[in-house]
């Protein structure tokens, strides 16, 4: 059965008959079906597809219980997704059987739809088979850590235990010395220089980088993309201060375009950071930003972001420079356009934390005491006191759009 979701009726086993059933609720199963669900009896439970229970009338509280505990026996963990409509008291079924499931610590949603015309009732659901995909996708996802956190990432350093139980990615330790050897045997061919032209013509400008040193960081890119796909990674973050100490080159570049290729790459071995990007990325299906907040205006309820990489893809223009801190290799100085954006910050002992912002990208920076990326950001939901008093820890993502409530509602479904 090729479906999107199943939607299985529930009724009460008493005082009520098919005719009945089917008169109540033939008008929403119609609408659910031509957004791809199927209908399912209760005899196909293990059907694959995301299964939403549509709650026909009340005195179905404890059919929905024991379909549950069925459920579970094949799909361990979903969240419970129900469907009520205005009659026949499915709503005070759907709200009573939920907050029983909630109790014992299961986790689902709602889904109030006011008619079977109801569109934006029906695009939340087909909104939470999205929701479901992307729990799978993380569930599945790989993340390599090459080398160790850096030391200065107090707060950001969870165990491979705590990524996975709480996001569901695995962690693959890739040993700096792999990187280095695979770097080792990139030679400067064809594809390389082909690169160092294209990434200095597009270029608004090349400042402080020698022809020598965009070679190097392509060099890094290669290196890398090789890591990933010997490795069989999603996403990766790097302890990239290693290069810049060891080998005077930097990674900057080679993360920013494994980012513009789908590749989501974290800075610093920030594993935390990086499973917000992409749990960003895979939510909403655009490219996140990872930065440092820099200075705070708390009067404006505002704050610049400075990091030294942004993927190419998102910003109107860039140019070439140095590494801010080391005056090494290449950093990228991007100019993000203006307009709404949303923050974000995971955190805490479990990774289960999370800090949510949105509010408007005014300008971009370009000062010389700064990381080379620099963004002025205003929130309009939520405060930068919140960051001066209780941090999470240190990199944020910024994502274009206002999303907050979006990524809210999936949090709460599968992490809080």
């Amino acid at each position: 059965m090729n479906s999107r979701f199943g939607v299985l009726t529930v009724a009460p086993d008493f005082l009520i008959t098919a005719e009945i059933v089917h008169a109540i609720t033939d008008g929403y199963v119609d609408a659910l079906q031509t957004l791809g669900g199927a209908p399912l009896t209760e005899t196909q439970l293990d059907h694959p597809a995301p299964l939403f229970m549509l709650i026909a009338t009340g005195g179905t509280e404890n059919v929905v219980l024991k379909l549950h505990e069925a459920r579970q026996q094949h799909v361990p963990d979903e969240p419970v997704f129900l469907i009520a409509h205005p009659s026949h008291n499915s709503v005070p079924a759907a709200l009573e059987v939920l907050g029983r499931l909630q109790q014992d610590g299961a986790t689902g949603r709602i889904f109030y739809l006011q008619g079977p015309d109801d569109e934006a009732g029906l695009q939340q659901i087909i909104a939470a088979v999205h929701d479901l995909a992307v729990h799978e996708q993380l569930q599945q996802a790989r993340i390599g850590l090459v080398g160790d956190p850096s030391d200065w990432l107090v707060a950001s350093m969870p165990g491979a235990a705590a990524v996975k139980k709480s996001w569901g990615p695995e962690v693959v330790p890739v040993p700096m010395a792999e990187l280095e050897a695979r770097l080792a045997g990139i030679e400067v061919d064809d594809a390389v220089t082909a690169l160092v032209a294209e990434l200095q013509q597009a270029a608004s400008e090349t400042r402080e980088p020698s022809n020598a040193e965009l070679v190097e960081v392509v060099r890094v890119y290669k290196a890398l993309r090789k890591v990933v796909d010997d490795r069989a990674l999603d996403a990766l973050t790097l302890r990239c201060f290693d290069l810049v100490l060891n080998l005077k080159t930097t990674g900057c570049f080679g993360l920013a375009q494994l980012t513009d290729e789908g590749i989501i790459a974290g800075c610093e071995g920030d594993l935390v950071s990086t499973v917000g990007l992409l749990w960003a990325y895979k939510l909403l299906d655009k490219i996140p930003w990872m930065a440092n907040p820099a200075q705070f205006d708390e009067t404006e309820n505002a704050f610049w972001l400075a990091h030294c990489t942004v993927p190419r893809r998102i910003v109107e223009s860039y140019r070439l420079r140095s590494h801010f801190e080391s005056s090494l290799g290449v950093g990228i100085q991007g100019i993000l356009p203006s307009g709404p954006v949303t923050l974000l910050r995971i955190g805490g002992k479990e990774m289960r934390a999370l800090w949510l912002a949105e509010g408007e990208l005014l300008e971009a920076g370009e000062a010389e005491n700064l990381c080379r990326t620099q963004a002025r950001v205003q929130l309009s939901l939520g405060h930068v006191t919140d960051l001066l008093h209780a941090p999470l820890g240190n990199h944020l993502v910024l994502v274009p759009g206002h999303h907050a409530d979006r990524l809210l509602a999936w949090w709460e479904t599968f992490v809080k």
